[in-house]
């Protein structure tokens, strides 16, 4: 590995995600998404007596799936990245446990998913690993819980709110094998400009999303017409036209399709 510019690593060794899988909540099986996940549950409490424990049911699950589908076992597995929205990351902690393989800890809020693929993507191209699992997980009545009003509140939402998904992702991450290459990594800032408004996820965390981006741009020499894709999430139609603005004033060529979706 080596780092280009200031903010990225490139991955000279060509880690793959060589399986994958995804459990979610009712409300996203049906999305426009629902033919990709691995299971859909039918019901908020995914089984279990309280949404804490559906939501490390969530990851649990996701994770054996994602074994499964790389066609390894859990003693082939070196390490666990993973990350949650809970009070030390509660649900990913007893996933680990239950894993049994070294475990790193990540607390990303939304940039979880993201920041676990790239650190075990470093492991990999290091040398430390030859298999390490990432994943994420939120359930929407924990988050609402804890980063808002209790859900059993039923408090008055604005029409601009957005909604913490109920699903978890998780990756295996490895040097050999067929699968997506992970070739770089663009590691993001934290970019405060004041927003206070608790449900509105969107104004929030465009400056970062955009700054992100433009620093991948920089590090790295490309342009944006180099991808046939650029996605990013939680913007949805409050922050996509903020992020696309600050894009533009940045004077990119956007010479291809550009596209931001909502996680």
């Amino acid at each position: 590995m080596k780092r280009l510019g200031r903010q990225t690593w490139q991955f000279e060794n060509r880690p793959r995600i060589i399986g994958k899988a995804a459990v979610v909540g009712p409300e996203e099986g049906e999305g426009p998404l629902s033919s990709d996940f691995d299971y859909v549950y039918d019901n908020l409490e995914i089984g279990e007596k309280t949404w804490e424990k559906g939501e490390r049911k969530l990851l649990e699950q996701a994770s054996q799936l994602a074994l499964v589908n790389a066609n390894i076992t859990k003693e082939e597995l070196q390490f666990f990245v993973g990350g949650d929205l809970m009070n030390q990351i509660i649900s990913s902690s007893f996933s680990a446990r239950k894993l049994g393989v070294p475990y790193l800890g990540v607390f990303g809020a939304c940039s979880t998913s993201m920041e676990t693929l790239a650190l075990a993507s470093m492991i990999v191209d290091s040398g430390a690993g030859d298999y390490v699992l990432a994943g994420t997980v939120s359930h929407n009545c924990t988050v609402e819980k804890q980063f808002r009003y209790p859900t059993e509140y039923g408090s008055q939402k604005p029409p601009y709110a957005q909604y913490t998904v109920t699903g978890s992702g998780c990756g295996v991450v490895s040097r050999t094998g067929d699968g997506p290459v992970v070739t770089k990594a663009t590691i993001g800032r934290i970019m405060d400009l004041g927003i206070k408004d608790p449900f509105n996820m969107g104004s929030a965390m465009a400056p970062a999303a955009a700054d992100t981006i433009i620093s991948h741009f920089r590090d790295t020499g490309l342009e944006p017409g180099y991808y046939d894709l650029i996605v990013t999430g939680d913007l949805a139609s409050v922050g996509l036209p903020i992020t696309k603005e600050l894009l533009q004033k940045k004077a990119f060529p956007w010479n291809r399709r550009f596209l931001m979706t909502a996680a």
